[in-house]
């Protein structure tokens, strides 16, 4: 009788403990688009060395090399790998075999033909290949996706499958008008509206950097009701320029030049407008459904 009751009160117990424990939530990596209207700009620069910068904060980064044209992210990093998505999609090797280590723990894989080749794959394949890039939630917090330069189909798409979006331009007036086309772009496709985040490289100084801003801004708001986000600006640096010809990240190399510090400022911006965990829908899953999604 005594067993009886000491059982049925481990069960009341155990029962409340279930009522007030919260439901789990699956923790997911923050996915996020860089992109330029035009090449030229610093686009890929950018990312590698803020990729080291998160990393420098202990989050864990990934970086998706998307640039069919030119695979400026392994150049930069002066690795090549030797594998690329497109030998996941062909089932000759799993994620986890492509993804190369680079600086700072930086991690970072080639799309190579594998991403270009998604919009002519089947429901079947697409899936498969979801399900193969999952992998990256486990192994990632961030993930940032460099696609291409312009405005082409496949550089649109990565954008409009974002939840967040960096667009990188300079002062240059094609950079700035080519930067503005590119949300135009995305904002009269079907589809939801990405948070865009934009970022003016190599300004004189950081009133140059407001002033585009603001233009672009004002422009944005008036015609496509679209609001950005400024998240900072980087000034034109000759460091830049010796690392890059030393194929080693800025940020490394000359960690007080005043780009260094620009991008490191922009991290901590990143970092503190993080999206609420519901709107990053699923991580790397998620980005892929809404891209599979789009292709259809």
């Amino acid at each position: 009788m005594m067993v009886d009751q000491a059982e049925s009160l481990r069960n009341i117990v155990k029962q409340r403990q279930e009522v007030i424990q919260p439901p789990k939530v699956q923790v997911t990596s923050r996915v996020i688009t860089v992109t330029s209207g035009k090449g030229g700009v610093g686009k890929s620069n950018f990312t590698a060395n803020l990729g080291i910068s998160l990393s420098k904060t202990g989050k864990r980064v990934v970086i998706i090399d998307a640039d069919f044209g030119l695979a400026n992210i392994e150049v930069l990093f002066g690795i090549i790998p030797q594998y690329s998505l497109a030998n996941v999609l062909s089932g000759q090797k799993e994620l986890k075999d492509i993804i190369s280590e680079g600086p700072h723990g930086v991690k970072f894989l080639s799309g190579g033909s594998g991403l270009r080749d998604l919009a002519n794959i089947n429901e079947r394949q697409m899936t498969y290949i979801i399900e193969k890039l999952s992998y990256l939630d486990s192994v990632s917090d961030i993930i940032l996706i460099d696609t291409g330069a312009g405005i082409s189909d496949s550089v649109l798409n990565f954008v409009k499958a974002s939840k967040e979006a960096v667009i990188i331009t300079t002062p240059e007036p094609t950079s700035v008008t080519d930067g503005y086309a590119i949300i135009k772009a995305v904002r009269e496709s079907n589809g939801d509206m990405p948070e865009i985040k934009v970022i003016i490289n190599r300004v004189d100084d950081s009133k140059e950097g407001f002033e585009i801003f603001d233009k672009i801004s004002k422009v944005a708001k008036r015609f496509l009701e679209v609001d950005l986000t400024n998240l900072g600006y980087i000034p034109y640096d000759n460091n830049v320029i010796r690392a890059v010809k030393s194929q080693q990240p800025l940020i490394m190399t000359y960690p007080n030049s005043e780009a260094s510090k620009a991008i490191e400022a922009i991290a901590g911006r990143l970092l503190d407008s993080s999206l609420p965990l519901v709107e990053q829908k699923a991580g790397i899953k998620g980005f892929m459904r809404r891209l599979s999604g789009i292709f259809k």
